[in-house]
């Protein structure tokens, strides 16, 4: 930073009259100047303190006033900061109460700041007359606690989709219908497009779990004589399956088809279902029907009183018929391929050794699913992103360059920018709770932490528990930047468990002065990951904070064993600055 200096008229340069200026000057020897916090300390990449000061009874004589000019110095630089005035004018009862003031002051935070010291010199004036102090330190350095935040990513997976349990399908063949009173099938049945249906089906050997066949008679009284007709009509069929299975050589396979057999007697359902599509009598007639049908009268009672109605005549005739029928309905399996099969073609097709259309799109987004190597997960979702407009493939392919640059730091910074073209192209096509959450990884990423917040909360809506734990680490990260240390709490709280969520977890509860729970959430990062040596180092401040000497040393030892890098780091931070001169501490460090 540029070195900037107030100037003052030097003392010799003037001519005074009287003692007023040096009896102030005297006088100042006494001021109190206080500077809080004291270390200074950074939050939101910007230092904010207070000066204060309470100025000696009768030092601001009439005409007179006292200027505190404020200085952070720094290596071989300094900034100057506004100046704090004191005029007599202002203190009219200056000579019995002491003068006090106090000013905020605030400056950007640059890492060559982190060593320096807050000076303040007085200039005591009248007129154009001044005198000067000799500058007084009174704040040492800064504190860089809040910069520890650590930046996690979290990769949020779309469902692919893909139902890979087993399926049982429902397939219906048209009914047989059989002559009044008989329950043989006619040539004709034998020779119609269900019986070749039906023939095809069986030819075809799919797995089949059951063959469900549902045999009905018409209530005429000529038929309700033979109590058996329907469970005779649903046998007929299964015989005439059974032979198709045997003709197309199932063996074994037709042991584990189960047939059910449901014959229906002395209802009337079926009877009602025709007669509300019927329209060859009026409405009337058929509230006269069903009254009937519906009373509580035995069933040949009933039968008999619909002889007696008009257009009884045209029901037997068009309606009767298509009750004397057997209804077959199967519950086949879907043809599916397996696992195995859908992996390899997935390989081939990322390789250019299968066409695209080898697998359904959702069959594609399922093998990405199933490898574990992000490699190919990424080749997967590439081919998948080629299969139309899809914003889950996008958001997947998108996912695994997160998780590529998780596991690869080294080149994080090549994966989060692929990472981010893929998700950008998901949210213009849909915006999930997926894609918000990988959004939200992104924009963190990227440096800019209040838009991870907004992005952060759109993307809890709607988001189920994965994806709003995930969330909940990448947003504490952020409201730590943003020192808004009292939700990272509560999002850190609600984040997955990885060992840098609970590290920034208990960095905010260090920032919110809760030292005894951070102590306890640095040792769950550790018990997490029994390397992390920044853990360690976080523990080791909680401990200052608490003034826990040996656990500061304990922490602080294991910290600079597993990352010598920290300490230098803990030599000349100002958390340690009770312990740094103790021999336990400076041993820790050796």
């Amino acid at each position: 930073m540029k070195k900037s200096i107030y100037a003052f008229l030097t003392i010799g340069a003037l001519t005074f009259t009287g003692c007023t200026l040096p009896k102030m000057i005297k006088l100042a020897k006494e001021q109190k100047l206080e500077a809080n916090p004291n270390p200074l300390e950074v939050h939101k990449d910007t230092v904010v303190f207070a000066v204060s000061a309470n100025l000696p009874v009768k030092m601001l004589k009439k005409g007179t006033a006292y200027t505190l000019n404020t200085f952070y110095k720094y290596n071989q630089s300094e900034i100057a900061l506004a100046p704090i005035v004191l005029k007599a004018s202002d203190y009219p009862n200056a000579a019995t109460e002491q003068p006090k003031i106090s000013k905020t002051f605030t400056f950007p935070y640059k890492d060559e700041l982190k060593t320096g010291t807050v000076e303040i010199q007085g200039v005591a004036a009248k007129g154009t007359k001044s005198k000067s102090t000799e500058r007084l330190p009174i704040a040492t350095g800064i504190i860089t606690t809040s910069r520890l935040v650590q930046k996690p990513m979290f990769a949020a997976f779309a469902e692919h989709g893909y139902n890979n349990q087993e399926e049982i399908i429902p397939v219906v063949i048209p009914d047989f219908y059989f002559e009044k009173g008989k329950s043989e099938l006619r040539k004709s049945e034998l020779k119609s497009d269900k019986a070749t249906q039906l023939d095809a089906f069986i030819a075809a050997k799919n797995i089949t779990r059951t063959v469900t066949i549902t045999g009905t008679h018409s209530p005429e009284g000529l038929e309700r004589i033979n109590s058996k007709l329907s469970e005779e009509r649903a046998a007929v069929i299964e015989k005439y399956y059974r032979a198709q299975m045997k003709k197309y050589d199932y063996q074994g396979q037709a042991d584990e088809i189960k047939f059910i057999l449901k014959p229906i007697v002395d209802s009337w359902s079926e009877f009602k279902t025709a007669l509300s599509s019927y329209s060859g009598i009026s409405a009337e007639e058929k509230t006269v029907f069903l009254d009937i049908v519906n009373s509580p009268n035995k069933f040949e009672d009933q039968e008999n009183q619909l002889k007696k109605l008009k257009g009884y005549s045209k029901v037997l005739k068009d309606i009767y018929p298509s009750l004397r029928a057997a209804k077959t309905e199967i519950l086949t399996i879907k043809k599916k391929k397996t696992d195995s099969e859908i992996s390899v073609l997935a390989k081939q097709i990322t390789k250019g050794e299968a066409q695209l259309d080898a697998l359904s799109f959702e069959e594609l987004m399922y093998a990405g699913f199933l490898t574990p190597s992000l490699e190919e997960k990424a080749a997967i979702y590439e081919a998948a992103t080629k299969k139309g407009t899809n914003w889950n493939a996008h958001n997947n392919l998108g996912a695994t360059y997160i998780s590529l640059a998780i596991e690869n730091p080294a080149k994080a910074s090549e994966y989060a920018g692929k990472a981010a073209s893929q998700i950008e192209l998901a949210s213009k096509i849909k915006e999930t709770p997926e894609v918000l959450a990988n959004l939200t990884s992104i924009t963190l990423w990227k440096g800019n932490p209040y838009k991870t917040i907004a992005v952060a909360k759109k993307a809890l809506i709607g988001a189920n528990s994965d994806v709003t734990r995930g969330v909940n680490g990448v947003k504490a990260s952020a409201e730590i930047t943003t020192a808004n240390y009292d939700a990272a709490v509560r999002s850190a709280s609600a984040s997955v468990e990885t060992d840098v969520n609970l590290f920034n977890k208990g960095l905010a509860q260090i920032l919110v002065k809760d030292f005894a729970n951070a102590s306890t959430s640095f040792a769950d990062a550790t018990k997490k990951n029994p390397n992390y040596a920044l853990a360690y180092y976080g523990a080791a401040i909680a401990a200052a904070k608490a003034g826990q000497g040996d656990n500061v040393v304990s922490a602080i030892s294991k910290a600079v064993k597993i990352d010598p890098s920290l300490k230098d780091k803990a030599l000349t931070d100002l958390e340690f600055s009770k312990f740094a001169t103790t021999d336990a501490f400076r041993n820790a460090l050796k």
